[in-house]
Formats: C-alpha cells, sequence, structure tokens
C-alpha cells in the first residue's frame, strides 16, 4: 500500500507561483512514476504533468507546458509541482497521484492506482 499526502496549496495572484508536495510513503518510491492530476468546480480531472521514476522524463499538458515544472527527489520520497506565472484558470484541487504499472497512458487517471486527498489552489486576478 502507498501513502500520499499533498501539502503546498493556497492562495496567490494571477502571474504568482506555488510549489506543491507530495509525500509518499509505503512501497519504494523510486519504483513509481508519479503524476499531477486536477480538477476545478463542475469539470472532470485532468492531467497536469507526470514525471517517471528515474526523473528523466517528464510530461506536462498543454495548457501548463512552459509554466508549470516536475520534479521528484527519490532520496525524500517527495515529488513537487513548481507552478509559475499562475492564472485563474489554474484554480483547482491538485491530486497526487502514482503508478507502478510498466504500461500505462501518462495522462489517463485510470491507470494511476494510488491518490492523495488533494490540495486547492485558487489564483485571482
Amino acid at each position: 500500500q502507498v501513502q500520499l499526502v499533498e501539502s503546498g496549496g493556497g492562495s496567490a495572484q494571477a502571474g504568482g507561483s506555488l510549489r506543491l508536495s507530495c509525500a509518499a510513503s509505503g512501497r519504494p518510491f523510486s519504483n513509481y512514476a508519479m503524476a499531477w492530476f486536477r480538477q476545478a468546480p463542475g469539470k472532470e480531472r485532468e492531467f497536469v504533468a507526470a514525471i517517471f521514476w528515474s526523473g528523466g522524463s517528464t510530461y506536462y499538458a498543454d495548457s501548463v507546458t512552459g509554466r508549470f515544472t516536475i520534479s521528484r527527489d527519490n532520496a525524500k520520497n517527495t515529488v513537487y509541482l513548481q507552478m509559475n506565472n499562475l492564472k485563474p484558470e489554474d484554480t483547482a484541487i491538485y491530486y497526487c497521484a502514482a503508478t507502478m504499472r510498466i504500461r500505462f497512458t501518462v495522462g489517463g487517471a485510470d491507470d494511476y492506482d494510488y491518490w492523495g486527498q488533494g490540495t486547492q489552489v485558487t489564483v485571482s486576478s
């Protein structure tokens, strides 16, 4: 079993920055691919970013490319999402997710087996 706990959410002005953290416990962290998803009110959960086991491969949704950076520290069992140049449309609950599957769709929420409880990000104009 894996437990994921997000932190770092909060409020920011448009153009500002926030950094989310996701601490993992349970099975060896380095075995997982990790991702961030988000869900805005009245909308479906959407993929934001993912990072593979070694940290060498990262993937981003078009809407956040160039503004968000995903990274991981396997020694600390933590994955981060640095969010810069925030926009009001980034307002959502952000979820950390993990998968140990060898074959999976990077942006497919159904392929992630473990989820955190979510952290709220609110961006005002």
